[in-house]
């Protein structure tokens, strides 16, 4: 089967196999892995998300190093290919997604049974493939931790990016006004799209005073909610729009700076702050992740959310997907597809 491998560390947006410095090899004589329990499932990948995380952990910067060489990817949708004699809930061609510690870059992928979640009739595969990390991030972040309620406001800076569309719309879905941060007009016309109360262009102008003349606007009294994927002096000056109470919840660092969080304010304000990583809640709650994405499947379905897909690239040209990652130039999710029919990249909303 074709793989995407890391046989080193390194920047993913080299060409592969184009120079020493490459860390990614397509390779095409890749063992198809086998089914490992009775209970296992053997899916041929469909499409498979990139996420900021797995750009970082071919880097050698994620927290989570595995050993070389690796196949990257996290999440995945696909067609069930195979299934152990024991498998009960899936048969051979349903569609599935889901989501793994590694390996999803590749032609074939073997998830336990209980891993798997089914795609509803009607809705995207390829979308799909983009529903867990992201949306699933979002939806544990906002809906678990903060139990964001309709009567609050969100502020969601990083808004334009895969995580960051994701907590827009849930909490459009879950009736929060709604305050995004991003930068460009295009990002600000696919946020206005998406009903977003109120769009801050990062490019124009004060953020600050944008967000206070809107919450002036509306008699709302500060942000309630602040999802913060960025970090950085972002996160500094958000902090001045807090209301008492007010919960933070800490994605990630796309800015490269780590911010500080006065304790002492946090203290005298009462402020809660969440430290959400995703991946880890398969080890410790992974019931919540069960409920997380059923539910998500289910708001797929009704159209309560939408995955934007900002393109698709085929493996051989994975550096290009990492390129539009690196460089912030894509709004919603990169992916990869595996199709031996698609030729270019293609953008749809």
């Amino acid at each position: 089967m074709e793989a995407l491998l890391c046989k080193k560390l390194g920047d993913p947006t080299v060409p592969l196999g184009g120079s020493d410095d490459s860390p990614l090899t397509l390779s095409t004589t890749h063992p198809i892995p086998e089914l490992d329990s009775p209970t296992s499932v053997l899916v041929r990948v469909k499409a498979t998300s990139l996420n900021y995380a797995n750009y970082l952990q071919i880097l050698g910067k994620y927290q989570e190093k595995p050993p070389l060489p690796f196949i990257p990817g996290s999440d995945y949708s696909g067609v069930v290919e195979a299934v152990g004699h024991k498998v009960t809930k899936f048969k051979v061609g349903d569609p599935v997604c889901s989501f793994a510690a590694l390996g999803s870059f590749a032609q074939f992928i073997v998830a336990e049974e209980s891993h798997l979640f089914r795609v509803p009739d009607g809705c995207d595969l390829v979308a799909a493939g983009a529903l867990p990390v992201a949306y699933g991030t979002s939806h544990v972040a906002l809906v678990h931790r903060a139990q964001l309620q309709a009567n609050q406001v969100l502020l969601v800076l990083g808004a334009a990016g895969g995580v960051g569309l994701a907590a827009v719309q849930i909490g459009k879905a879950c009736g929060a006004t709604v305050i995004a941060v991003a930068r460009g007009d295009e990002k600000m016309q696919i946020l206005k799209s998406l009903g977003v109360d109120h769009v801050v262009d990062l490019s124009k102008g004060n953020t600050t005073d944008s967000i206070k003349g809107f919450l002036k606007s509306r008699r709302l009294r500060g942000v309630d909610v602040l999802y913060d994927p960025v970090g950085g002096k972002l996160t500094k000056e958000s902090m001045k729009l807090l209301n008492w109470g007010a919960q933070i919840l800490v994605i990630g660092f796309a800015s490269g700076e780590v911010p500080v969080i006065p304790a002492n304010i946090a203290l005298v304000k009462n402020w809660t702050i969440h430290g959400l990583y995703w991946g880890s809640y398969r080890i410790h709650r992974p019931a919540v992740l069960e409920d997380s994405l059923k539910e998500l499947l289910s708001w797929l379905e009704r159209g309560l959310i939408s995955v934007n897909i900002f393109n698709c690239f085929s493996m051989s040209k994975a550096n290009l997907a990492f390129a539009a990652l690196k460089d912030r130039k894509a709004i919603g999710k990169v992916m990869i597809v595996l199709d031996d029919h698609m030729t270019t990249p293609r953008s749809k909303m």
